[in-house]
């Protein structure tokens, strides 16, 4: 697909007839309704004993589920949302006392707990999974779905995506190899679809997924050109209190007109900020104020959503602003990759874009995201924050390792926290805080350092 004209900034403040002083803050304030809308609907489908689809972010075939009108429920995005809102410790107890142990994901916990709550959540019901789909784009997923086939007998649907054998070693569309692994990925691809159709008793529309497929060319689109502007000065998001928000909407709402347009209406309101200067902002004392940009940074990792704001403030108050996160890229659902679906021929085209989009994910996971972990980042970074969690074996896993390796080769101070995506209990932020301190009084001397080199 063409990328679009960069429209000029007086035509993006006003093509949809808003002011400039308007536009700036809308991507979010748009984002609060659609994550309310997206609960309710779920609220509404629980409360109609409604048959619903349960997802996960990493390769969540909303293309397919979109099409035979299946209410989709993101048990990732349901179970942070209680971190964020202070009620984690309670449910991860409460499945802590049902047997599950203290080391499983906290994602799996507390969406047992809220399971054997009968659905509620503090945002509202949540419906029962009739079927779920599992990719091996997380080691997890597929036990987390067994637990919904053993409660409710849910049927499953396993995507097996071929990985990437060692770092740069793969293979390329017109390989043999690439043929069979597509062969191997569009049969489940139809497996999904015949099983969505004995689930809802509806008949599989092509017209309608090619609609879908549509939506979600749009949304990637804008969202690579949306992660792309914080390689500028100044970066126009924080990459992981706003561009968090903003992925929830990118995978809330995939391949559906309103999430097209909102992903759309975002990067204009981001080029617009762009062109006039006006960089990434944060809360304080009940009002949003500009971000002192003095060193940019990369993000590897999960948030830390029970203290998710303070986290950010670590870094906010010495002047770092993260541009860039691994986050938004393994868990945009592949938006970041900006694969484009073949409308003509799109059950080949969309089995191709989940085996390149998941592999993608897969490989930056295990081995690395070459635009973060690079000496040529086009995001010019000046240190690279790394953040293992308790809960997640797959994204933390060789972490510490990884970063020390990176370190070394990049030559780039980097910073080691861990805490965890959920649990309170394991979350100490005055030691986050002594570490983080210590990390930006190096990058500091390193600065003078090089100033008085002439660097």
């Amino acid at each position: 697909m063409t990328s679009p004209s960069v429209r000029s900034t007086d035509r993006a403040a006003s093509g949809r007839g808003v002011p400039g002083e308007e536009i700036v803050g809308r991507g979010s304030r748009e984002a609060a309704r659609l994550m309310r809308t997206w609960f309710s609907s779920l609220n509404e489908a629980a409360e109609q004993n409604r048959k619903a689809a349960y997802v996960f972010t990493m390769g969540n075939m909303n293309e397919v589920l979109r099409t035979f009108d299946l209410p989709i429920v993101y048990p990732e995005i349901t179970s942070l949302q209680t971190a964020v809102r202070g009620s984690a410790e309670e449910s991860l107890k409460e499945a802590e006392d049902y047997g599950f142990s203290p080391d499983i994901c906290g994602y799996v916990k507390i969406d047992i707990a809220t399971q054997l709550g009968g659905g509620k959540h503090p945002m509202g019901l949540i419906p029962k999974p009739s079927m779920a789909v599992a990719t091996n784009a997380c080691n997890t997923y597929f036990k987390w779905a067994e637990v919904w086939d053993r409660l409710f007998d849910a049927s499953v649907v396993t995507i097996d995506v071929p990985n990437d054998r060692a770092a740069s070693s793969r293979s390329l569309p017109g390989d043999d190899n690439f043929k069979f692994e597509l062969a191997y990925v569009k049969s489940q691809v139809k497996e999904l679809i015949e099983t969505c159709e004995r689930v809802s008793g509806q008949k599989f529309d092509i017209d309608r997924f090619r609609q879908n497929l549509h939506y979600a060319n749009q949304m990637s689109l804008y969202w690579k050109m949306l992660l792309a502007l914080n390689e500028r000065t100044p970066a126009v998001f924080g990459a992981l209190t706003d561009g968090t928000t903003f992925l929830g909407m990118a995978n809330c709402f995939r391949a559906t007109e309103e999430g097209a347009n909102y992903i759309k209406d975002l990067y204009e309101e981001m080029e617009y900020r762009s062109n006039h200067g006006i960089g990434a902002m944060t809360r304080k004392d009940g009002e949003n104020v500009p971000i002192e940009q003095r060193f940019r940074l990369g993000f590897l990792g999960v948030p830390c959503y029970p203290i998710f704001r303070e986290f950010n403030d670590l870094f906010y108050d010495w002047g770092g602003v993260f541009v860039t996160s691994s986050y938004l890229k393994f868990a945009s659902g592949g938006a970041a990759l900006g694969f484009e679906f073949d409308l003509d021929n799109p059950i080949d085209s969309f089995a191709e874009g989940s085996l390149l989009t998941i592999r993608e994910t897969q490989t930056g996971l295990l081995f690395d995201f070459p635009d973060i972990e690079d000496k040529m980042s086009p995001y010019r970074l000046d240190g690279i924050v790394y953040h293992g969690v308790k809960s997640c074996r797959t994204v933390s896993a060789g972490l510490a390792d990884r970063r020390l390796h990176k370190s070394d080769s990049l030559e780039l101070p980097s910073l080691m926290l861990e805490s965890d995506i959920v649990d309170p209990r394991v979350v100490s932020k005055a030691q986050m805080k002594n570490r983080t301190d210590a990390f930006f009084e190096g990058l500091i001397a390193r600065r003078q350092q090089n100033q008085t080199a002439g660097y």
